[in-house]
């Protein structure tokens, strides 16, 4: 496998199909990688930047961007998902949400190397005869193939008509804009078929399918969205992103390096230092540099802050030299608070279990080599904590 194709799969839910794609690959040509979006809303979070994330990756190597702006097909709302239909959004609503997604794409995009293009453009000119030929190179059977519509008619609830034009409209934009590849999430499965058909009909290239998973949100169990209260939003303050970023679980993190930046992370690193690493690249790009910098230094002092509320001062200057991680707690229960206890005492009651913790990192290894500093906080247990001078 190549390294291209390698990177361009990785975080992918599925791909229809890897070897499809490696041959578009080699074909020495940039290829063009579609992603629609309808702007149904001004702010987007974390878990949209999903796919154009792979978009921009697609672009790192050279190729095209075509990013469809659906103008149109947001006046009729994608049901997908969906167990009613989306109320309706007028197209002046759109444009205006669309300046606001053009705008926080280009903090991941490359501008130069993207085509904003707008479906608008070709289905406002559509006559009635050209949508009735469109709607009969499908059957009804295939619409209702589709999950959401199946369940909503099991149940018993409408579904309109307006809303089975949905996936072939978004096929169709696949065969206007000749794209090589199509980025979704996993619920875009059978619009991005719809596509394929459509091109080969066509006689064109079929679309390769890239289905991306579906981010989990802060909470790590469901999909982050506003409703859910569990998501991050890249218009969101410096500070309230590393915030939020930082209360995430070390599994999570893996995710979210893999989702959102397109790579693992350095498993050197302490996981703590790891998620710092993660939330201030994040926050650098729909920021700068320095306010991640900055937002990542308050999350740090207020951290201490919190650990060091109510702890005893110690001086550095009452222990001896050359302390490992048993020593430093032996000595620190006994100066800073008279309390003596054993080697085995400590490491089978504190270190172990992780109780001890310097600066918010736990110290589970007793004979590691540790050098504290000034305004360093050595938490050793729940009623005990010290800050060294």
């Amino acid at each position: 496998m190549s390294s291209a194709l390698e990177q361009l799969i990785g975080g992918t839910a599925k791909v229809l199909s890897e070897k499809e794609l490696a041959e578009k690959l080699e074909l020495g040509r940039p290829l063009r990688i579609k992603l629609g979006v309808d702007p149904t809303a001004p702010d987007i979070h974390l878990g949209h930047t999903v796919a154009i994330e792979k978009l921009r990756q697609f672009q790192e190597l050279g190729h095209t961007a075509v990013l469809i702006i659906g103008d149109f097909t947001a006046t009729v709302g994608d049901p997908t998902g969906r167990s009613a239909a989306r109320p309706p959004i007028t197209r002046e609503e759109v444009l205006s949400n669309a300046e606001t997604y053009t705008t926080q794409a280009f903090k991941i995009l490359d501008p130069e190397k993207t085509e904003v293009v707008y479906n608008g453009d070709w289905f406002n000119k559509m006559t009635y005869d050209q949508v009735l030929k469109l709607n009969g190179r499908v059957t009804m059977q295939q619409m209702l193939q589709r999950e959401d519509f199946k369940s909503r008619l099991g149940e018993g609830k409408e579904v309109r008509l307006h809303e089975i034009q949905y996936p072939i409209m978004q096929g169709w934009d696949s065969v206007v804009v000749k794209s090589d590849v199509e980025i979704g999430g996993t619920d875009q499965l059978f619009n991005i078929l719809v596509g394929r058909d459509l091109q080969k009909e066509e006689g064109l290239p079929q679309q390769v399918v890239m289905l991306m998973p579906l981010l989990e949100g802060l909470d790590g169990v469901k999909k982050m969205s506003k409703s859910s209260k569990n998501y991050v939003g890249v218009s969101e303050p410096a500070p309230e992103m590393v915030n939020k970023l930082m209360s995430i679980s070390d599994e999570l993190m893996d995710k979210y390096y893999l989702m959102l930046l397109g790579t693992k992370r350095d498993e050197s690193q302490h996981p703590r230092d790891a998620k710092l690493e993660l939330a201030r690249r994040i926050t650098a790009r729909y920021h700068d540099e320095a306010s991640a910098a900055d937002a990542v230094q308050q999350w740090l002092d207020r951290s201490k802050g919190d650990q060091g509320a109510g702890a005893t001062d110690v001086s550095l200057t009452d222990f001896p030299a050359d302390l490992t991680v048993l020593s430093l707690a032996s000595n620190a229960f006994q100066i800073g608070f008279n309390i003596k206890k054993s080697n085995g005492e400590l490491k089978k009651q504190a270190i172990l279990p992780g109780a001890i913790q310097l600066n918010g990192e736990k110290l589970t290894d007793p004979n590691a080599e540790i050098t504290p500093k000034a305004g360093d906080i050595l938490r050793l247990s729940k009623k005990h904590t010290v800050k060294f001078s």
